[in-house]
């Protein structure tokens, strides 16, 4: 048992791994002239976050955002976060609210999810993470989802303020 329980964590960590992206730093352009990589953006304020959350559904304004940046952790396997990130085994995420599925560039989607044809906001994210393949049969997206509704409030109130630009 002990063999088994020891291959099936091994397989999790390899999978993790797999599913990961290393972040670019910059690459020589066809002139062969280096580019710096782009600098990280400052971390939204607190102000910021709470213009952030103010924005979204009133049941949403209330979540815990340390336990949302904690499950969020588990999206990074496959997506990044930030403005102008590469594509990993799934989309980039920023910007997402307020985009057409199936629309962020360099992301080769299936045709279901091209053809969902919604706009993503608070609501159809807890839709999609509550169980992908209820939302987009035949999906890519192996994520099974999420069952607790605390959990998915407090996902999607970190996933705003990790993917937006702070309000003007």
């Amino acid at each position: 048992m002990r063999f088994a329980t020891t291959n099936i964590g091994l397989f999790a960590v390899l999978l993790l791994a797999a599913c990961s992206k290393a972040p670019t730093t910059g690459g020589a352009p066809a002139g062969g002239e280096a580019t710096a990589p782009a600098a990280a953006p400052a971390a939204p304020t607190d102000a910021d976050k709470k213009a952030l959350l103010a924005a979204l559904p009133v049941a949403y304004q209330g979540a815990n955002l340390d336990n949302g940046r904690s499950k969020l952790a588990l999206c990074k396997a496959c997506h990044t976060f930030g403005q102008g990130g590469d594509a990993g085994v799934g989309p980039n995420l920023w910007g997402v609210f307020g985009r057409k599925s199936g629309s962020a560039p360099g992301f080769p989607y299936s045709d279901g999810m091209k053809a969902l044809g919604v706009v993503w906001d608070a609501d159809k994210v807890n839709t999609w993470i509550t169980k992908p393949s209820a939302m987009v049969p035949g999906t890519r997206m192996t994520y099974v989802g999420m069952e607790s509704p605390t959990d998915r409030v407090d996902v999607i109130a970190a996933l705003k303020v990790a993917t937006s630009a702070p309000p003007k």
